[in-house]
């Protein structure tokens, strides 16, 4: 099978990760029931500006992985802001001003996007807005906050650090990762996260054998396993969690067997999925619901996202950032391994859904990373 470069270089071996299998734990029914992603769809779906992301279909891609069929739910034109964070944070906001009025002030962390969706939301809702961000969030990322009228605050090494920041001041915490004692809002958050998943699944009209979801806290992750499960039962598609090499605390996780911290040594280039711990309630759901943990390379998402901006194929030429293309570069590893492609069950005929979550969300960030080379190499295993 041959492989473009730009997807797999020489170094980005399979071995280069790690690739975890875990037994699902018994289905938690309670904790992110359909009708809270019901009322989000009915909210969300009324806003104006509001349409479906596209899915695309990439033919060329899939033939060269030797894969049935790939889609890739586009999430770079979502409401200007270009990512499926603008589903979750700015929902959030919503129904708190609902419930507490504008006189509130809405805080977090980020590591850009989620901030972006709160910040918007504060606008559009008219509410005070303070966004914390860690010493390595671009200052592309923290100007687009900015530029919604949030006040930026630097604070913490790192996003958890920046979290712990963001509550210590009495205001309201939209926080999309959970722990003990603060669940509500991070559900709200999840619940406007299912109308992708949603969206997605209307535009397949049919099952997919595979979903490859990016990890970072789990949030994403764990609303797209549920909306799985209430769309599909048990015998739901396999699903294959991805994460940064650097930043891999769902399989920590996962090989533990309980919600685990890792130490970030040093930050990957996928900002959006730099976190050092779960989301609390996001691990129950993903542990019940997912089935492979699996780590990539920075180089691998480099690579996947130069490849979608040239393709070397039919397929049209997509713009999706760093965090945006994890789930991709998962599936493009496990496909040069026969070995893995055995172990996952991936053939010819399977069927493989991912997200590619966000756009150029820092443009000049995006131009130094796809002006890399897309040259071929020869036929792999």
């Amino acid at each position: 099978m041959q492989l473009p470069a730009a997807i797999l270089p020489p170094a980005c071996t399979p071995q280069a990760g790690t690739l975890v299998r875990r037994d699902r734990d018994p289905w938690p029914e309670d904790l992110l029931p359909p009708k809270g992603f019901d009322r989000a769809a009915d909210v969300i779906s009324g806003w104006d500006g509001y349409a479906p992301t596209p899915l695309r279909h990439l033919y060329g891609l899939a033939e060269r992985l030797g894969v049935g069929a790939l889609f890739l739910k586009d999430e770079s034109p979502r409401f200007g802001l270009e990512s499926f964070k603008a589903l979750g944070g700015a929902y959030a906001v919503g129904c708190l001003v609902v419930e507490h009025g504008r006189d509130v002030t809405v805080t977090c962390a980020t590591d850009g996007n989620h901030g972006r969706s709160v910040a918007w939301g504060a606008a559009r809702a008219g509410c005070r807005c303070v966004i914390y961000v860690h010493r390595h969030v671009s200052e592309g990322r923290a100007s687009a906050i900015a530029a919604y009228g949030a006040e930026i605050r630097r604070a913490g090494a790192n996003y958890l650090e920046s979290v712990r920041q963001a509550a210590a001041h009495g205001w309201i915490v939209v926080s999309d990762t959970s722990y003990p004692g603060y669940t509500e809002i991070p559900k709200l958050v999840m619940h406007g996260y299912g109308l992708m998943a949603d969206e997605a699944f209307d535009q397949l009209q049919t099952r997919p054998d595979f979903v490859l979801m990016q990890g970072g806290v789990g949030g994403l992750a764990a609303a797209v396993i549920a909306r799985l499960r209430q769309r599909f039962g048990e015998g739901g598609p396999t699903v294959i969690i991805v994460e940064p090499d650097r930043a891999a605390c769902l399989l920590a996780s996962a090989e533990r067997g309980s919600l685990s911290e890792v130490e970030i040594l040093e930050e990957t280039v996928m900002a959006g999925l730099s976190c050092s711990e779960p989301s609390l309630l996001a691990w129950e759901i993903i542990r019940a619901g997912a089935d492979w943990f699996m780590t990539i390379p920075d180089h691998a998402a480099e690579a996947t996202m130069r490849w979608l901006a040239r393709p070397a194929t039919a397929d049209a030429p997509l713009t999706i950032g760093e965090s945006g293309v994890a789930g991709l570069a998962g599936l493009i590893a496990l496909a040069a391994s026969s070995e893995n492609r055995a172990r996952v069950g991936l053939d010819a005929r399977s069927k493989v859904l991912v997200f590619g979550t966000e756009g150029a969300t820092d443009p000049a960030i995006y131009q130094r990373i796809v002006q890399g080379s897309t040259d071929y190499v020869g036929e792999t295993e």
